[in-house]
């Protein structure tokens, strides 16, 4: 998780809701499969858009106030979040490419 911050419930309203730039955040378990195909895709893509998008990690296992907080019910879930609203939500895994089009309104 090089370039992707794990963040908590009690951190994420000045992690996320508080960020001046779009913030992705990755619903995720240590047991969940999906979400482990899904994290070296989030890692590049964290990598290859710094400036546009921060990626943030939290588990919900860890974590259960935040997703229930937005429903969050299947992971892996990825919502984006601009304003401390949820501008778009993301659930599965998916290929890069595929992932790459559902951001392509937070990246270049």
């Amino acid at each position: 998780m090089a370039n992707i911050q794990a963040v908590t419930d009690a951190d994420f309203a000045t992690t996320v809701l508080a960020s001046d730039k779009p913030v992705l955040v990755d619903f995720w378990a240590e047991w969940c499969g999906p979400c482990r195909q899904v994290s070296p895709i989030l890692e590049e893509i964290a990598a290859e858009h710094p400036d546009d998008i921060t990626l943030v990690k939290l588990n919900v296992d860890e974590n259960p106030q935040t997703p229930a907080q937005y429903r969050v019910t299947g992971i892996p879930t990825m919502n984006v979040y601009q304003g401390g609203e949820v501008v778009k939500s993301i659930v599965g895994a998916k290929p890069k490419a595929a992932l790459l089009k559902d951001l392509s309104d937070f990246v270049g």
